[in-house]
């Protein structure tokens, strides 16, 4: 009996060893997976409230994913899931896209200057003033504007087809630069198109390798997003006031030349808007950059987002 005393005691302390290892296991897990779990959260910013998607901890490196034309912060969905165990990830949507308000034209004046603004006013807000950004398409002339508003609040630059530079617009451009030339109800029923679930379709699967890679829940919800009363206007105000974004590039171009902010290249060579020679082209005023050409089109991340993510978590982690 006094020997089987300190085996039972022995066991006991084991036992409660164990199930105490198990219970911090059990709480470190959740607390992981409630950092990762990604928020769908709103924040009023003037009266209009800007829907946006929130992952990871405050306490990490901070990205502001910045989306294009014509999607949401849904477009940045694998890189919220995967980035969130070591980076905050905050992805807004524009006012007019996403989940955020679309107050009518007339109570909104839809230019990239007029969004960009909106956005920095929530990113104040919230209080973020140290982050990298990641820019696509639409993302780039908010990014920018935001970079060269503030550059010492900009970590990184994460560019995924985000175009600044005129050798940078390619051929799909062509209606879009008659719209500039002149305004007028011929100029914009030619780009009218583009709204189509085939045209939103032909945005998504241009140049893939594969269409089938490409989950067709994206263009059928843009779709559905740009089939509201006043939608196709307020787009073709922005196709229109686009013009402004190429005559910002040599601004945008000096930030670049004078900051020399760390630039991470991860660009679908195939785009028609944006395609290999806008990437090429920032290799003038960046002396360091991760460049990286990836054989698919206009949303690589669709197509090569395992890859695009791992090459982001690696630079993120070096810069």
């Amino acid at each position: 009996m006094k020997i089987l005393k300190p085996i039972l005691l022995s066991l006991v302390i084991t036992t409660l060893s164990c199930q105490k290892k198990e219970e911090q296991k059990q709480t470190t897990t959740l607390k992981q997976h409630t950092m990762k779990q990604i928020k769908y959260k709103k924040e009023n910013i003037n009266g209009i409230s800007i829907a946006y998607r929130e992952a990871g901890n405050p306490n990490n490196p901070t990205i502001v994913l910045l989306h294009g034309f014509p999607a949401s912060s849904q477009q940045y969905r694998k890189v919220l899931a995967q980035l969130a165990d070591e980076f905050h990830l905050i992805a807004p949507d524009y006012p007019g896209f996403g989940n955020s308000d679309f107050p009518p034209i007339d109570q909104y004046n839809y230019t990239f200057n007029n969004i960009a603004t909106t956005i920095n006013a929530f990113l104040e807000k919230k209080g973020i003033d140290s982050y990298a950004i990641m820019i696509q398409d639409y993302g780039a002339p908010i990014g920018f504007r935001l970079a060269t508003a503030h550059p010492e609040c900009i970590t990184a630059i994460i560019n995924q087809n985000g175009n600044a530079y005129e050798e940078g617009l390619g051929d799909a451009w062509k209606g879009i630069r008659a719209l500039w030339a002149n305004k007028n109800q011929k100029t914009e029923t030619a780009l009218l198109p583009a709204f189509s679930l085939e045209g939103l379709e032909w945005q998504y699967t241009h140049g893939t390798r594969n269409p089938e890679n490409v989950n067709p829940d994206t263009w059928h919800l843009d779709y559905l997003r740009l089939s509201r009363p006043g939608s196709h206007q307020m787009n073709l105000n922005l196709f229109y006031d686009y013009q402004n974004n190429v005559k910002l590039y040599p601004k945008w171009q000096q930030y670049l030349r004078d900051n020399q902010p760390p630039l991470l290249i991860v660009w679908g060579k195939n785009d028609a808007f944006f395609p290999e020679s806008g990437a090429a082209a920032f290799k003038k005023d960046v002396k360091n950059i991760d460049y990286n050409i990836y054989d698919t089109g206009h949303f690589a991340l669709e197509e090569d987002g395992e890859e695009i993510i791992e090459k982001i978590r690696t630079f993120m982690k070096n810069i």
